[in-house]
């Protein structure tokens, strides 16, 4: 067999597509939407390749239209976790010994029929079942998804190429090998461009990995096994398993060869995890590697010297680009009192042009939250704000789950820097807004700092060079993701790498090489040419 050190292709961002009114795109993906929506599918779960199916369904169904049926899902139970892991680890020794090239060469295709083939398919299942309008699944479904794909391939290569210096006489190597043991991936509903990068990205490594998806993004998830499979993903490589949580974790965590999690998910249940792991941590063959992004309280605050349209557009998408279910959403703001009457007149006109509803509906900007669970959280806060003297609802407020779980865009007016919806996580299109005195900005850019026990993103707002400068180190460590004159959403593979701190996660980098290192155990490897053949060293003469 021919050797040689291969240079992959150059990454380089999807371009994202515009679905112009009567662009061919466009025609085409509200085609794919309707023919997924006339059919009723069975997903099974895949195991060893195999597709597996129980009695046991769950029902899927669009959160804008929740008593169509898109099709049923075959439930796992706790056998269906132990028959994934077994999977993994006979898969493993041979996906592992695997030259590296024709690891990549799987995840390059996959992202070239997802640029292409899959396309259309993946972002209706993604419309449809988590109820994205066409740019939004247009953004994480294809173009991220399509990114991760193939700068990971770039970053991978690199790391394999970073080695060593070697003096006169030896060679310095570095191996870098795949964990021992199996990697368990725990996907959100919210970004399918998420669910396909965290086992991938694991896989990519060498790695073997069962994945459990959230159920309201089983549909999506089901159509990029098939892309993976198409790909050439060799079986067991990647299990998914639609069994319950705590049975997944109460198997995978108990497993001798357990070798890491990649999640993302809630802080409340990423904190879990880390307990069950640390308390069975003398099973394991390894120390684990735990990976996760979790919750945020995202934040946008304005100097007195700030854009005032540049500000409260951020406001609007940064908070309702998708219903506000994106852990990076814009959920609390800080602005001037100069400002305030600008903004909020803008907010008012941006408000009362936003339109709501279904997504094939392409002019609706804002779309159903994902479930009835979501649904009850938001108007919990909603309810209790309304009866509250320490804030008011100024915009928004209204809510309707008779046909879809629709929350109106609602905007709080805070009294106190402290209200509870400035305090705690809602994901969904609720933005809290604190109005302060110009002259107190530092002392507020304190609060914004102290408020939250998360540190995901944030974003800042001046024309001031030496206030951003000041923004910028005082507020160092409230987010991994800082913007300064843009909003607290949209990183991009390759630009802007993923992940925050404090509550809001291990900051491992989604979408950098660093991420993943994280996936693989190094080995340092010393070569000598020419070794000592005597145990004396010169300072021993007399």
């Amino acid at each position: 067999m021919s050797q040689g050190i291969y240079k992959v292709p150059q990454a380089k961002n999807e371009p994202v597509r515009s679905y112009a009114k009567n662009s061919p795109e466009r025609i085409a993906l509200l085609q794919a939407i309707k023919e997924l929506k006339s059919q009723s599918i069975d997903v099974p779960m895949i195991i060893g390749g195999k597709e597996i199916r129980t009695e046991n369904k769950i029902r899927l169904a669009p959160p804008h239209e929740h008593k169509h049926t898109l099709g049923h899902a075959s439930k796992g139970n706790a056998q269906h976790v132990s028959d994934a892991i077994d999977a993994a680890l006979k898969a493993k020794d041979k996906w592992a010994a695997m030259h590296w090239e024709q690891r990549m060469a799987i995840f390059m295709k996959a992202g070239e029929l997802l640029r292409t083939k899959y396309r259309n398919t993946i972002l209706a299942a993604t419309m449809l079942a988590q109820s994205k309008n066409v740019f939004q699944a247009e953004i994480d479904a294809a173009c991220e998804l399509i990114d991760f794909l193939n700068f990971n391939v770039e970053f991978a290569t690199e790391i394999y190429n970073e080695q060593p210096y070697s003096p006169e006489g030896m060679w310095n190597r570095l191996e870098y090998r795949a964990l021992e043991g199996f990697v368990l991936a725990v996907t959100p509903f919210n970004f399918t461009a998420i669910a396909g990068n965290l086992p991938m990205s694991a896989a990519m490594m060498g790695n073997t990995v069962v994945w459990k998806c959230a159920n309201s993004q089983i549909y999506s998830a089901h159509f990029l096994m098939k892309l993976f499979i198409e790909a050439g993903i060799p079986d067991g490589v990647i299990n998914l398993v639609f069994s319950g949580g705590k049975e997944v974790g109460e198997i995978c965590f108990a497993h001798a060869d357990f070798a890491g999690v990649h999640f993302t998910g809630s802080t409340g249940v990423f904190q879990s995890m880390w307990s069950s792991i640390g308390t069975n941590i003398t099973k394991y063959k390894t120390y684990p590697r735990i990976v996760g992004e979790t919750g945020g309280k995202d934040f946008v605050f304005a100097h007195p010297s700030s854009d005032v349209h540049a500000f409260s557009t951020a406001l609007i998408r940064g908070a309702f680009e998708y219903q506000g279910q994106k852990c990076s959403a814009a959920s609390r703001a800080y602005c001037p009192t100069s400002l305030w009457e600008t903004v909020k007149s803008n907010i008012a006109r941006d408000l009362g042009e936003i339109k709501m509803g279904t997504v094939e509906d392409t002019s609706n900007f804002v779309n159903a939250v994902i479930d009835e669970t979501s649904f009850d959280n938001i108007v919990n806060y909603i309810e209790m704000t309304k009866k509250s003297f320490d804030a008011e609802i100024i915009f928004g407020g209204g809510y309707d789950k008779s046909v879809g779980y629709f929350v109106e865009p609602t905007i709080i007016l805070a009294k106190t820097p402290k209200f509870t919806t400035m305090c705690e996580e809602i994901f969904g299109p609720v933005l809290t807004i604190f109005v302060y005195e110009d002259a107190k900005w530092r002392e507020t850019l304190k609060i914004v700092d102290e408020t939250s026990p998360y540190a995901l993103t944030g974003a800042v707002f001046a024309q001031c060079r030496y206030a951003i400068e000041d923004m910028t180190e005082i507020l160092k460590n409230a987010a991994g993701n800082f913007y300064i004159n843009d909003k607290p959403t949209g990183a991009v593979v390759g630009q802007q790498p993923f992940g925050g701190a404090r509550a809001s996660g291990t900051n491992d980098k989604a979408g950098s090489k660093l991420n993943l290192l994280r996936w693989v155990s190094v080995r340092t490897i010393k070569e000598t040419f020419n070794p000592p053949v005597d145990y004396k060293y010169p300072f021993l003469e007399n």
